[in-house]
């Protein structure tokens, strides 16, 4: 297959590009410099868009394009930087995948989309929830489901949730802090935490391409964990005891909003289409994900 990668210098991104590129597919990256390379296509979605006859023969589209969300805390600047960083790439390329005639997009969306759940599981069958992440992810899958037009062309959603990475993503912050033995759990501990290991998250998107899955797709692990249970977990695959605890008004004083959605609010996530589907994780539990992302697989921690 041809297929086109936008956000490939991200996380998911460069590990996508690899595997595909290794699996044998002709992989294209946009990129917003020059570029350098015939592999490589221009675009500046924030102003001239895409050329969509630069396109043309490609079988798929994968947009992972988007700020990390929690990198800063929400101001108002803060928040429409992560809305257009989102959107504004999202819309050029549905924009392009009708006008170039291409049968799949494949967009990236979050499990924010489903808000704070408590304890309740949320299929890709349940509806959104609010606050800004829910509002932000709903507006964000709106402009891919853009494209979608039955028999012509196939939108899917990836409601991707925290990625356990060997570098970079959730466990970048808190691999140091854990290290010096200062892994606490948030708040009470009790708000849900989906999670996938970054093979697995690669594998879902090339099986979503593979079996022609449509609409969203929940790529996370076969069962979120609570915060405790992750500080847990965390603390002892590293061995380093991790029995603090930071209180809910010290995390909120100091993120605000942030605090409120990502810390202390959580979405108790079910990949229901990936296990109907019949995927088979290479890290199916926390623990295996966390051994995998701190190289310690084979070792024997303990689940």
């Amino acid at each position: 297959m041809r297929i086109a990668v936008a956000g490939s210098s991200g996380l998911i991104g460069t590990a996508l590009v690899d595997s595909l590129t290794g699996a044998g597919h002709q992989v294209v990256r946009l990129v917003r410099r020059p570029t350098t390379a015939q592999n490589e296509i221009h675009w500046q979605p924030e102003s001239f868009g895409i050329d969509p006859s630069s396109l043309r023969g490609t079988d798929a589209v994968v947009n992972l394009c988007g700020r990390g969300i929690g990198d800063r805390r929400w101001s108002g600047h803060v928040k429409q930087q992560l809305r257009d960083s989102r959107i504004i790439p999202t819309q050029v390329l549905a924009d392009a995948v009708r006008a170039a005639q291409i049968p799949v997009l494949v967009n990236a969306s979050a499990t924010g989309y489903y808000g704070d759940t408590g304890s309740t599981a949320v299929t890709e069958e349940s509806p959104s929830g609010t606050g800004f992440l829910a509002d932000l992810t709903t507006d964000w899958e709106a402009a891919a489901m853009s494209a979608s037009v039955p028999g012509e062309h196939r939108v899917t959603l990836l409601r991707i949730s925290p990625v356990m990475s060997p570098t970079g993503g959730i466990l970048g912050k808190l691999r140091p802090l854990f290290r010096l033995g200062l892994g606490a759990k948030l708040g009470d501990g009790r708000q849900y935490l989906p999670w996938i290991s970054l093979v697995d998250a690669v594998r879902a998107i090339e099986f979503v391409l593979d079996r022609s899955l449509a609409g969203p797709v929940n790529i996370c692990g076969p069962a979120s964990v609570t915060n405790n249970e992750f500080t847990k977990t965390f603390g002892r695959t590293l061995g380093r005891p991790a029995p603090w605890t930071v209180p809910g008004f010290a995390l909120k004083r100091g993120a605000g909003e942030m605090a409120e959605e990502m810390l202390l609010g959580g979405q108790n996530v079910v990949p229901a289409v990936l296990t109907g589907d019949e995927f088979d994780y290479r890290h199916p539990t926390i623990a295996a994900a966390l051994a995998y992302a701190t190289g310690r697989e084979g070792r024997g921690v303990a689940g």
